[in-house]
């Protein structure tokens, strides 16, 4: 089976629509402008009674079904694309290593599962709201070190605060089923989260600048994954930093402040970038430093 799979060639069929993180950005619909007109809510997160709660909540659940495989592939690749050693070699990982990351891809199957369960539930179908790729693209460096910093600090510590926005919902919406499977979930991404930051840390232990390079693209990868402060602490975002299961899944309180910043700091830009898209109907005109390339770049 062919190793180091690129991201234009995952597996999907024609009900999967794939955005840009730019074409993402630039829609004014989904971020409060600097001036507000009036027609905004004062607060952009994820409750019920937003006049658009049912839809936004739709969307989001179509976002962790995507990112769900994603995950799913990315944790898949690691465990096959490099060969069973120290982990000392930038080619190599330990095999514990590897049964971690094959617990977490059957750990992934299983929320793509319950993703689908609970779309239906919603009453949305697979391929009803667009894919975002950049989730797998940041599983497809060729140093796991980099991977383990990227998927499980970055990507999952995302989804420990998608999984807790959305269980949160639940709960105020009376949703028993919504709340209890999100809350399952949110169970695995603590421990997958726990799971990286350890191996991070023994993988890296008598190579420093290794790790520093490692968390250095982590940043870069969380304000990515802020998605232009669609999560942040601040109201404007729909999605909150949920910082007591940061800390339980081995977060130190700086390092969850340095993603609330990062995070506010893109809100910031996606609200510039949004409004003068606005203004001259332009959405290349500028960057937002908030897209792909700057994952490229690292």
């Amino acid at each position: 089976m062919r190793k180091f799979f690129p991201v234009e060639e995952l597996a999907r069929d024609e009900r999967f629509t794939q955005i840009t993180m730019r074409q993402s950005e630039a829609d004014p619909r989904t971020v409060l402008l600097a001036e507000p007109t009036g027609k905004r809510p004062k607060t952009n997160r994820l409750t019920p009674d937003r006049p658009d709660a049912s839809e936004a909540a739709r969307s989001l659940m179509h976002g962790i079904f995507v990112g769900e495989i994603q995950a799913l592939e990315g944790a898949g690749r690691t465990c096959f694309d490099f060969e069973t050693g120290s982990g000392d070699a930038p080619d190599t990982v330990p095999f514990a290593l590897k049964l971690d990351m094959a617990r977490q891809a059957w750990d992934e199957a299983r929320h793509v599962e319950i993703s689908v369960k609970l779309s239906d539930w919603m009453g949305s179908e697979i391929g009803q709201f667009a894919e975002n790729t950049v989730l797998f693209e940041v599983a497809c460096s060729n140093d796991p070190v980099l991977r383990l910093a990227g998927v499980n600090r970055a990507l999952e510590g995302l989804a420990i605060d998608v999984f807790t926005t959305m269980k949160e919902f639940g709960d105020m919406a009376g949703d028993p089923y919504l709340e209890f499977c999100e809350d399952w979930m949110l169970a695995d991404e603590v421990t997958h989260v726990k799971m990286g930051s350890d191996w991070l840390r023994r993988v890296t232990e008598n190579d420093p600048e290794r790790r520093k390079n490692a968390l250095e693209f982590q940043s870069v990868v969380d304000k990515i994954f802020s998605f232009g402060g669609t999560r942040s602490d601040s109201n404007e975002s729909p999605i909150g930093l949920a910082r007591r299961f940061r800390e339980l899944a081995g977060f130190t309180n700086t390092e969850v402040q340095e993603i609330a910043d990062v995070s506010l700091k893109a809100l910031e830009e996606r609200k510039a970038f949004s409004a003068a898209s606005l203004n001259d109907g332009d959405t290349e005109h500028s960057e937002t430093g908030t897209g792909t390339e700057q994952l490229a770049d690292a």
